[in-house]
């Protein structure tokens, strides 16, 4: 997070509380089941085939679900000002790793379920994650995204 002079936003002791929290709750164990399963299973290339293979009301889809609307909630927190950027971008690769598999299938899901503002925040911080990489580690985005397809 920056000021309007372009510095940038001192973390604060509730920016990592909350970090902290977030990350109990990943360690909480439907979501655990449900991140393992996203990270071995998650690698649809469009909609129609997420949907065969995780059918609405499918311990797949729920996981699915699970999974990213946790980053777009995470990431709201980041858009809506609440917590710190930049502390976020230091330890939280795992939302680079969710965006890296739902990315394409967005454009699709808000075209077929008529929400244009579907996973926006999800979509809106891992863009801003990937020019923070290209600033601090110009080679770390290309090979994170060799390495995790």
């Amino acid at each position: 997070m920056c000021e309007p002079d372009g510095m940038a936003i001192q973390a604060t002791y509730d920016d990592a509380n909350l970090l902290l929290r977030l990350y109990e709750t990943r360690r909480e164990e439907k979501m655990r089941a449900a991140r393992e399963w996203f990270a071995q299973n998650f690698h649809f290339q469009t909609l129609e085939e997420f949907g065969q293979k995780c059918p609405p009301n499918s311990s797949m889809n729920a996981y699915a679900r699970m999974v990213m609307s946790y980053w777009d909630m995470v990431a709201s927190f980041i858009t809506g000002g609440i917590l710190n950027q930049d502390l976020f971008f230091q330890s939280q690769m795992e939302l680079l790793f969710v965006w890296q598999r739902v990315g394409k299938l967005i454009p699709e899901m808000r075209q077929a379920y008529k929400n244009p503002v579907l996973y926006h925040n999800l979509e809106t911080v891992a863009l801003a994650y990937i020019k923070w990489l290209d600033a601090h580690a110009p080679e770390a985005h290309a090979a994170f995204t060799a390495r995790v397809g």
